[in-house]
């Protein structure tokens, strides 16, 4: 009741951010100890939580989708991350990644109970690699991939020519931004925008893609 099941206490101080400190009840653990005393598979809620997505996996092979599911964020890059993490504490990148994530993990779900029918959806992410590590792009770009092979349509603003490289179509917009900006450069799939000799996107384009 102290913390509400937050695990934490808000100070508020003047002139200052909030800071949290632990609550003094449960001690950060979010329960009351009448359920951390409640044990399954000798750990209790407040251990499983502190699991990270990658030991989730293991701990619920026996569940097909739990385990998929863990599996899918551990190799979106996303295993260190911890079942209850709050998600104040997710930088950008690991924001987005686990929403693109969580809309596979429903693919999962829909294919074991509906016979294989998945709903298509439209996605559309403005920038995406904006302050992720390539490393990290490249997990986007599996991300993306395994989206579009599940049916559904992605459409990605974007200014990173390792996410360019993988599109199936481009429209490219330009010359310039603001004012000297908007018009259709070109549009087409990427090889057809390599065998153009000029464009402020296929000089950066070249050097990325396989020759």
């Amino acid at each position: 009741e102290t913390c509400k099941g937050a695990g934490k206490i808000k100070l508020e101080m003047n002139f200052l951010p909030d800071s949290y400190i632990n609550c003094d009840e449960c001690n950060g653990t979010r329960f009351k100890s009448e359920i951390l005393n409640l044990n399954w598979h000798g750990k209790n809620i407040a251990e499983i939580l502190d699991m990270t997505f990658e030991e989730a996996s293991a701990f619920f092979s026996f569940d097909e989708f739990l385990c998929k599911t863990f599996l899918l964020m551990t190799q979106t890059g996303l295993g260190y991350l911890r079942l209850g993490q709050t998600s104040p504490t997710l930088s950008g990148g690991e924001a987005q990644r686990l929403k693109l994530a969580s809309e596979l993990c429903t693919g999962i779900e829909l294919k074991g109970k509906r016979n294989g029918f998945l709903k298509k959806n439209l996605y559309i992410l403005e920038e995406p690699s904006i302050g992720l590590h390539p490393q990290d792009i490249e997990k986007l770009i599996s991300l993306v991939h395994q989206l579009v092979d599940d049916g559904h349509t992605v459409i990605l603003i974007e200014h990173d020519v390792d996410l360019i490289a993988e599109a199936d179509y481009i429209i490219e917009l330009g010359p310039k931004g603001g004012a000297e900006g908007g018009k259709i450069l070109h549009q087409g799939p990427v090889s057809s925008l390599l065998r153009k000799d000029k464009g402020p996107t296929v000089k950066f384009l070249k050097p990325v893609l396989p020759r």
